[in-house]
């Protein structure tokens, strides 16, 4: 049964150590991951970031019972627990499911997680034209017909990764 918790991202490693210590080796965590590029000082500095933030998800045979969470409440680096997640083991399982499927080779969320839409100005987060905004004109299979200043181009989907503004 996967979990959701709040941890302290400096002490996730203590967290993971002291859960696998309490419940057994077979606990699986799941913290889905976003690369953001950026360039500064025409240097390109890569930084990572947790997509949820300080949740992270937690899978465990034994999490069916109430009392395991008495005896992981103290656990160090854990800040709480999120008790609708017993309720929602669908709906955890899809979002997962779906973290996965558009994760690249290196483990990373890409962009066809958060889908795209026409008309809507984005801005590029990584590669050369960091901060730079657009707008999708057209959406095809494995590209991006997009609209850059003036200029009408086309990307790669899961070359680059950008937010809507």
């Amino acid at each position: 049964m996967w979990c959701i918790f709040k941890i302290d991202k400096k002490k996730i490693n203590c967290f993971k150590k002291d859960l696998q210590n309490k419940l057994g080796d077979n606990v699986n965590i799941y913290l889905p991951k976003v690369l953001m590029q950026k360039y500064k000082n025409n240097k390109l500095i890569s930084k990572e970031f947790n997509l949820l933030g300080d949740y992270i998800f937690c899978y465990h045979s034994k999490f069916n019972s109430s009392k395991i969470y008495d005896l992981i409440k103290f656990t160090r680096g854990l800040k709480t627990s999120l008790p609708g997640s017993i309720i929602c083991q669908n709906e955890i399982n899809d979002f997962i499911n779906r973290c996965k499927s558009s994760e690249n080779d290196k483990g990373y969320i890409t962009n066809s997680f958060f889908g795209y839409h026409l008309d809507i100005n984005y801005k590029f987060r990584t590669g050369p034209m960091t901060e730079k905004l657009f707008k999708i004109i057209e959406i095809q299979k494995n590209k991006l017909k997009i609209l850059l200043g003036d200029y009408k181009t086309t990307i790669l989907k899961k070359k680059y990764l950008y937010d809507p503004v």
